[in-house]
């Protein structure tokens, strides 16, 4: 027999930080959010510049790892990027400033419920440590993927020889562009689909949102894992990205899942007839 002193609630709703259907302004929030994230982009930029006395290469010292040097020199013009050396240390920071962006653009324009300032702190503060481990990863000896294998030759602007580029560079890139794209136009449809006054009460089940019912936590598992995978290479690039979509399929799209089925009842047990895949069409 269950015991009546205990909290009935699934332990997924217990770590859900979003206020499902509560749409009540939260300004702290917004502030505390956009601050971090924006806070976020020196911090990277420290952790993976490789000079001496660095964050990045500090934090490794004390830790007994030996650090990377990168093989390369950037001339790009840009002060902010040539101190990184390395071109894929420089698309790690345009991978940090370009998720910033895209989440500032979330809150600000694309999320309707509230989002008050103890989980903006909280989403801020992860994906702040997601981004600070896959610049460790990179700066450190043992994981760094400049090692990772094969390497394609490449000329690349800024450069005036042939420089070669590790594949799970290319791929991450590849899966970072798409995974934040997919993520953006997803939350960009539902949005253009709820502001329609005769789509009030009505399931989104336009463009993207035809492929699976949560189709914009498979763009953040792509870009997530894109991301570390430039940073570390092959292994640890698709442990983050199945390990992400693991996450949020049954954490996140629990909760959603219960909301819906209580707010659309019929219209969302359709949804899922229709839509059978949870984040990955096709599979999931």
């Amino acid at each position: 027999m269950a015991d009546p002193n205990n909290d009935p609630k699934p332990w997924y709703k217990k770590m859900d930080l979003i206020q499902r259907g509560d749409r009540s302004p939260t300004p702290w929030g917004t502030l505390t959010f956009v601050g971090l994230r924006l806070a976020d982009i020196p911090l990277q930029h420290a952790l993976l510049a490789p000079a001496a006395g660095s964050l990045g290469t500090s934090l490794l010292a004390r830790a007994g790892v030996a650090t990377v040097l990168p093989a390369a020199v950037l001339n790009t013009g840009i002060p902010f990027l040539d101190s990184l050396g390395s071109p894929t240390g420089a698309l790690l920071l345009l991978f940090a400033c370009g998720s910033a962006a895209k989440q500032i653009y979330w809150q600000t324009v694309l999320s309707y419920e509230s989002f008050p300032a103890r989980a903006a702190l909280a989403v801020a503060l992860y994906n702040t440590l997601m981004n600070g481990a896959n610049a460790l990863l990179f700066r450190a000896a043992p994981t760094s993927a400049l090692f990772s294998r094969p390497q394609v030759p490449l000329s690349l602007p800024f450069f005036s020889f042939p420089v070669h580029i590790p594949l799970t560079t290319i791929v991450g890139l590849g899966m970072y562009v798409s995974g934040l794209a997919l993520e953006t136009v997803s939350e960009a449809q539902r949005k253009a689909f709820k502001d329609r006054p005769e789509n009030r009460g009505k399931v989104c089940k336009v463009g993207v949102w035809r492929w699976a019912r949560h189709v914009n936590y498979l763009g953040y598992s792509l870009w997530r894992g894109g991301y570390t995978m430039v940073a570390a290479g092959w292994v640890a690039g698709l442990a983050v990205t199945f390990a992400q979509m693991w996450d949020l399929g049954h954490r996140a799209a629990g909760v959603l899942d219960d909301y819906c089925s209580e707010k659309y009842k019929e219209q969302w047990a359709q949804f899922k007839r229709e839509v059978p895949y949870k984040i990955l069409p096709g599979i999931y």
